[in-house]
């Protein structure tokens, strides 16, 4: 999961970058990195850490131009190098930067074509960097024999990246002396979205992750960019789209608006906040329906995504509401981190309960989902170390019971709690609750339906096994599990090599450079 961002405007456009970061900081705490554009001159500083940390004042300075893209990384591939902390640059044609939110499932047959086929060499073990060759060697096979680019050529190349790359992708790039570049996978599955602002010298445009980035950069909200759609933002501020898939299909992530959305962001047409008062009434309704003698005291959220489900579950049964746990929000979060004891670690360092809320009462914890169950079984235990007399435990989501493979890091099937051999009784057993209770995979998909009819499928997969792009074999699956067990990521990469060139000036730590 990654956060992405790109802007073409009429004035510099380093701190708007900036602080679309920081609002899009929940889709990314590893690494963080801004290229801006000057004509034909990139600018670049990335590195790992949070977006506060990675760039000061004088980087800042440095990234001039009226145009750019930024990044935020969750590493879900490749190694957690500082080397591939994005976006990613390539001299040739022209000179591309990209940044990419997803997962190519066929990441290892492209890197062997790179290297057969398109002469081309790839320095880290990332796949968005795959995806930039790719998108690279298309536009140059597109452009052999012209000086120069036009749209039909870039919306061209793009095909040609639909018709090699499987899996999820949101992407945006910029082309040097020409513009912003973005598109999204066929399937739609994860998300971006356009905005403009009219000013006094003209029009601008960004696209970005999630509304919300545009909400606090002060632009209104167009519309997404659809399922296999390219658009190409000149940088005059001349906007262009075109389909340039052949079978586009809508089935956005459905995690999305469980968990990793703000609840401020509208992604295809869906509030996510609505998203999850819906799922609340929803939970509300099997509560009543399978615990009609149900003895709840009081209804208490897991901070902070699973608030607006707990509140509406507590009105919908007029059961008291109350905040019990106060989270450190200078902890990241702990379904990612290596190894079972320091997320047990990290758990209690993060949220600390209010005992009044807890002494003697019957408790009903509301969480967005249940991954490993680390976080649960230590929540339910500080519940009763809290004096709880009774601990209930709701899901506002169905159980996970398989990886997924589109962008999210979660872990391994062997490190998931919801394993198909584990019943919902294992389960509650497993986290230490009194009694457990899931959503239903078929009400969350209505509670996002509401939002937005139009949307005929989801990709469900972590939930269903059924992985929409329909390339997902049991061979890849054991792949990614080898590569997701706990510490196999978190070895040092064997190449850290990064690629500069004579139309691309690196902010270093230490220095300013010009290559």
């Amino acid at each position: 999961m990654c956060g992405i961002i790109g802007i073409v405007g009429k004035n510099p456009v380093n701190q708007s970058l900036y602080d679309g970061l920081l609002v899009l900081q929940h889709r990314g705490q590893d690494a963080a990195g801004i290229v801006t554009c000057d004509g034909d001159t990139f600018y670049m500083h990335k590195n790992n850490g949070m977006v506060q940390d990675v760039f000061q004042t004088r980087h800042m300075r440095g990234l001039v131009g009226n145009s750019g893209i930024a990044h935020v990384r969750y590493p879900t591939a490749g190694s957690p190098s500082a080397a591939e902390a994005q976006p990613f640059y390539v001299n040739s044609p022209f000179g591309i930067v990209l940044g990419h939110n997803g997962n190519l499932t066929n990441s290892a047959q492209l890197k062997e074509e790179m290297f057969r086929q398109d002469l081309r060499h790839i320095n880290t073990t990332s796949d968005s960097e795959v995806l930039l060759n790719v998108l690279a060697h298309e536009i140059e096979s597109q452009s052999s024999g012209y000086v120069t680019l036009d749209n039909s050529m870039i919306f061209d190349a793009v095909t040609g990246v639909h018709r090699r790359c499987r899996g999820a992708y949101a992407v945006v790039a910029m082309i040097a002396n020409y513009g912003l570049l973005a598109f999204r996978d066929p399937f739609g599955i994860r998300p971006l979205v356009i905005g403009k602002a009219e000013t006094e010298k003209g029009t601008e445009y960004v696209v970005a992750s999630e509304s919300v980035a545009l909400d606090v950069l002060g632009f209104t909200l167009v519309r997404d960019v659809a399922p296999g759609e390219a658009v190409f933002i000149d940088l005059d501020g001349h906007f262009y789209s075109q389909q340039c898939a052949e079978n586009p299909v809508l089935n956005p992530c459905i995690f999305e608006y469980v968990y990793l959305a703000r609840p401020d962001s509208v992604i295809d047409g869906v509030s996510v906040y609505q998203t999850r008062l819906h799922m609340g009434e929803s939970l509300a309704e099997k509560i009543h329906r399978e615990w009609a003698h149900h003895n709840i005291d009081v209804v208490i959220p897991i901070p902070d995504t699973s608030r607006p489900s707990a509140l509406q579950l507590a009105n919908a049964l007029n059961l008291t509401y109350r905040e019990g746990f106060i989270k450190n929000r200078y902890i990241g979060r702990t379904f990612i981190m290596p190894g079972q004891e320091l997320r047990r670690k990290s758990v209690r360092q993060k949220l600390n309960p209010i005992g009044m809320e807890f002494k003697g009462k019957n408790v009903l914890l509301v969480d967005d989902s249940i991954v490993r169950g680390t976080t649960s079984e230590r929540i339910v235990q500080m519940a009763r170390e809290a004096g709880a007399h009774k601990v209930f435990f709701a899901s506002a989501a169905p159980p996970v019971r398989f990886p997924n493979v589109y962008g999210i890091d979660m872990p391994s099937a062997d490190e998931l709690l919801a394993t198909h051999h584990r019943t919902d009784e294992d389960i509650c057993h497993a986290i230490g609750a009194d009694a457990l209770i899931y959503q239903d995979l078929d009400a969350l998909v209505r509670d996002i339906k509401l939002g937005n009819p139009d949307i005929m499928k989801f990709d469900c997969s972590c939930f269903d096994g059924n992985y929409v792009t329909g390339d997902v074999s049991a061979a890849y699956l054991s792949a990614i599990e080898a590569a997701r067990k706990d510490g196999a990521k978190f070895k040092k990469p064997s190449n850290s090599t990064t690629q500069l060139d004579l139309n691309l000036v690196s902010l270093e730590e230490e220095q300013e450079e010009t290559v």
